[in-house]
């Protein structure tokens, strides 16, 4: 048997229904032990990042609540980021993550965890989540286009999860009212503002020079953030997505390659890699890098397309263009919209390179602060981040 082989009858095992029965036994009969008090877990998209809310909530506990012990649980793959960065974790299933996982008073997270995963009795569980919606969620969903997974199966997957939460984020009421929905969730939401933006809301010219600097961004530069996300139904298998950049970077570094430089951030589940080699200097691939927190303040403009990135991007008061080259096909078939984008959107949208890069020249030309879709936009969606969401969301889960 080669290694090759070897490898995929050991990745098919330990992604056996078997052994998720096993797991579940382990975890059951474990979390019955005594909680290790002040106990606090932390994950991160699938125990892969140190980032988003988890990482704001940590980074404020590790300040404020010198009393507890905190602790992450990561994948194997995160390793190396978690130790350049000197946190505290345990590898995600293994001995000791079983002896201490389901024994933690307290649970963060950001994203769903697996279903064969149970909350023990006593367990605190805070969601996070990871975005104010614009495209459908959960049970609101009417049909599902991810490989291999079927409709009604993902929804009540959905809501086996959202019975194990204590407490749910919520940015603001509009996101508050469609989480209880598509979630399928009764129980306490903290309406506070996300905590990961509160350093939008407080930063420093030092920091962003800094930022740049550890990207290897000369200081007189512009960036531009591209940050588009994934397509349910372009992908190579179930967790890894298809994507095609859809504006040529020959063209764009014509149009903007003396002033300015491109930060390239795909979603977490787009699986590709990009060789941008040709273009040295002028276009970097950032999808690895560890909190989009950071390139949000280094970035002078956004560029996205569905992804919630732009809620959050609007707090900075920097203009923001929709590159929306599947528009139709994506509002009608593919996941639809809770709000009408095309009337509400704080930005330009379009749907051609030409009318991109169009669209860039004219909105630097103009302050988004004196337009009233803007201004309307970050009323109805930015009014609680006021740099001290964490400390609520914190005082609020804390027993």
């Amino acid at each position: 048997m080669n290694n090759l082989s070897l490898v995929q009858k050991v990745k098919g095992l330990k992604n056996s229904s078997y052994t998720r029965r096993i797991f579940r036994a382990v975890f059951v009969i474990l979390g019955k032990l005594p909680k290790k008090r002040k106990l606090v877990v932390f994950e991160s998209f699938h125990a892969k990042q140190f980032s988003d809310n988890p990482r704001a909530i940590y980074e404020y506990m590790k300040e404020h609540y010198p009393e507890y012990r905190l602790l992450w649980s990561v994948d194997k793959s995160a390793i190396n980021l978690f130790e350049e960065f000197k946190v505290p974790y345990i590898r995600r299933f293994t001995i000791p993550w079983f002896w201490t996982f389901p024994r933690a008073e307290y649970w963060v997270n950001n994203v769903r965890l697996p279903r064969w995963m149970p909350k023990p009795k006593g367990t605190v569980y805070l969601q996070t989540w990871h975005g104010t919606p614009l495209k459908k969620l959960g049970l609101d969903i009417e049909e599902i286009h991810m490989p291999n997974t079927e409709t009604e199966s993902y929804k009540q997957n959905f809501m086996l999860e959202s019975e194990k939460w204590d407490y749910l984020i919520s940015p603001n009421s509009y996101s508050t009212e469609v989480f209880k929905r598509a979630f399928h969730y009764n129980g306490k939401v903290i309406e506070s503002g996300y905590p990961r933006n509160d350093v939008l809301t407080s930063h420093s010219d030092t920091l962003i020079s800094t930022i740049k600097k550890n990207l290897g961004i000369a200081e007189e530069k512009k960036v531009m953030l591209y940050a588009p996300t994934w397509r349910d139904n372009e992908f190579y298998q179930k967790g890894k997505y298809k994507f095609e950049f859809q504006f040529d970077l020959k063209n764009w570094k014509k149009e903007f390659g003396d002033e300015w430089v491109l930060l390239s951030r795909m979603h977490y589940l787009v699986a590709e890699n990009f060789d941008f080699s040709a273009y040295e200097g002028m276009v970097y691939d950032v999808s690895l890098y560890p909190d989009i927190r950071d390139l949000y303040l280094a970035s002078d403009l956004l560029i996205t397309d569905y992804s919630s990135v732009f809620f959050d991007y609007a707090i900075l008061n920097r203009p923001i263009v929709f590159f929306m080259y599947d528009l139709e096909s994506y509002r009608d078939q593919l996941r639809g919209f809770y709000i009408d984008i095309e009337n509400d959107a704080p930005g330009p949208i379009v749907q051609t390179e030409s009318e991109l890069f169009q669209s860039i020249h004219t909105i630097l030309e103009n302050n988004v602060q004196s337009n009233s879709a803007f201004l309307e936009f970050k009323d109805r969606f930015s009014s609680l981040e006021d740099g001290k969401a964490t400390e609520r969301v914190i005082k609020a889960f804390l027993k």
